[in-house]
């Protein structure tokens, strides 16, 4: 099924939310509102990483969705913003090089719309690294040429992490597009038919679920439990875990929760259910986040305001010096408030 697109990209209507300045200046209450909190970086104090386990890669802003909440601002008009073969290359000479790196997180936009996206993978599971890829299941039916993606991942064991709001048509759909919940159905007894989600074959299928509006997800085990239940009661369909992921007031987001009149109560939320037990997990502390066009920063989050690495001889990966990024200070703003909300936030969902 064609997927209806509700909206274009921040950047192709001209919003100032496209703005990574501006969002800044929203958030610390110098733009649109005059609403002002308790500084995050006062709160917690410095924070230093440990040892980078996990590298992520945003291969690229091309998606052939354009989500309501997506913090990246995705969709099928960013097709300038896909990192080159080059890129790639080189974050394979940095994974190969630092033995601490485990997992190497890909993420997008649709990251399978990269055309070096294939090859990639296979580079870096023959490194012996485990490979999680952030597929947001309707590119597995967006063409022929993606249909085969399931057994592509089952080859090389691939872990996937798929987005789906909700066992919901009606709310699925107005978050993601009209036609997206059919297909992800579709997509995900088609990863069930290979194998994934099934108990032994070791290949793992995981859900994330987001708020549809301005509150912070439920108990993650409670919503997987029930997004269990009904997923095998209605289409058969099983997976492995459930991440519950806080919406960040950034991007699309941002621009929602100050058009409807929402941002002070949300962020007043996100700082009433401030969790300091969730601190020393935040993921930051053990994942480096790369862009498109190769900087380097402390996550995903960061990435998109644009916020790079506190090391300014180390900013990207062809300046990559592991030791300088080891004693940096993580870059902290507003928004990182709702990683440490309640049991806290993180893109493997709860933390504590």
């Amino acid at each position: 099924m064609a997927i209806k697109q509700r909206s274009k990209s921040l950047s192709v209507r001209g919003s100032e939310f496209s703005d990574t300045f501006f969002q800044l200046q929203v958030l610390n209450g110098k733009e649109m509102t005059d609403a002002k909190f308790p500084s995050f970086s006062e709160r917690v104090g410095v924070l230093q990483p440990g040892a980078v386990e996990i590298f992520q890669i945003n291969i690229g802003k091309l998606c052939n969705q354009t989500c309501s909440h997506c913090h990246v601002d995705a969709g099928p008009d960013k097709k300038e913003e896909n990192m080159s073969r080059e890129d790639l290359q080189r974050c394979l000479e940095i994974i190969a090089s630092v033995d601490s790196i485990h997992t190497v997180d890909i993420t997008g936009g649709a990251p399978e719309m990269n055309a070096n996206f294939r090859w990639f993978v296979e580079e870096v599971t023959a490194l012996g690294k485990k490979v999680m890829d952030r597929c947001n299941l309707t590119i597995i039916r967006a063409n022929k040429k993606y249909h085969d993606l399931p057994e592509f991942f089952a080859k090389h064991k691939v872990e996937v992490v798929s987005s789906l709001p909700s066992f919901s048509k009606n709310r699925t759909d107005s978050q993601r597009g009209d036609g997206v919940f059919e297909d992800s159905i579709k997509a995900l007894q088609m990863l069930n038919e290979v194998g994934y989600g099934k108990e032994g074959s070791g290949l793992v299928l995981n859900l994330v679920y987001n708020p549809s509006g301005a509150y912070l997800p439920g108990d993650q085990e409670a919503m997987e439990a029930e997004f269990k239940r009904q997923l095998k009661r209605k289409f058969d369909i099983e997976f492995n875990q459930l991440f519950a992921i806080t919406n960040v007031p950034i991007s699309r987001f941002l621009e929602y929760l100050i058009q409807t009149d929402n941002y002070a109560d949300y962020m007043q939320q996100l700082i009433d259910a401030f969790n300091p037990g969730t601190v020393d997990g935040l993921m930051c502390l053990n994942t480096l986040s790369v862009s498109w066009d190769g900087y380097i920063h402390d996550c995903d989050f960061n990435q998109m305001l644009d916020m790079k690495v506190a090391t300014k001889n180390s900013q990207h990966i062809n300046d990559f010096d592991l030791a300088t990024l080891e004693k940096r200070k993580i870059a902290m703003n507003q928004h990182c408030y709702a990683c440490t909300a309640g049991s806290g936030s993180s893109c493997g969902g709860e933390i504590s």
